[in-house]
């Protein structure tokens, strides 16, 4: 990225954008005049978006041509919730091996399955190769997941 403060080898700044902070600057040191012509319209960059903003602005972005491959690489926290409960201080500080802490899930109720903490599906644990697993049976409508983003 160039630097605002210097222009090019040519004398002409590197970016159309770099020439509004070239006067600008000039003008805060005095060494030069008001920025005149098409630099004085032009606006400073700004910052991008995040959170909802910005997932709005790239549902929102033609997707003829656009490469989106960059984000397959992106590493994504995935959990299965078996149940929870709540309980006192007290109770945990009590608690031992081999003690048993009473879930609120039912026997048969399916388990949630989060990714980066929202919940995307449900589904049943199967053991794999000797470890645990689970079948997805349903997963969260994708509008409705985009709405859990905001």
């Amino acid at each position: 990225m160039a630097n605002p403060n210097q222009p090019s080898v040519e004398g002409q700044p590197s970016d159309p954008g770099d020439a509004s902070w070239e006067d600008a600057f000039r003008e805060m040191a005095g060494t030069g005049n008001a920025p005149t012509g098409p630099a004085a319209v032009q606006e400073p960059p700004r910052a991008p978006k995040s959170g909802a903003a910005a997932a709005k602005t790239v549902a929102a972005a033609p997707r003829e041509g656009v490469d989106m491959d960059f984000l397959l690489d992106v590493p994504l926290e995935v959990t299965v919730e078996v149940g929870r409960t709540k309980m006192l201080v007290n109770d945990l500080l009590q608690l031992q091996q081999g003690s048993v802490i009473d879930l609120e899930k039912m026997v048969g109720e399916p388990f949630e399955v989060y990714v980066n903490k929202k919940l995307m599906a449900y589904g049943e644990v199967v053991v794999v190769n000797e470890k645990f697993g689970i079948r997805l049976t349903d997963i969260i409508d994708p509008k409705e997941r985009i709405q859990q983003l905001g």
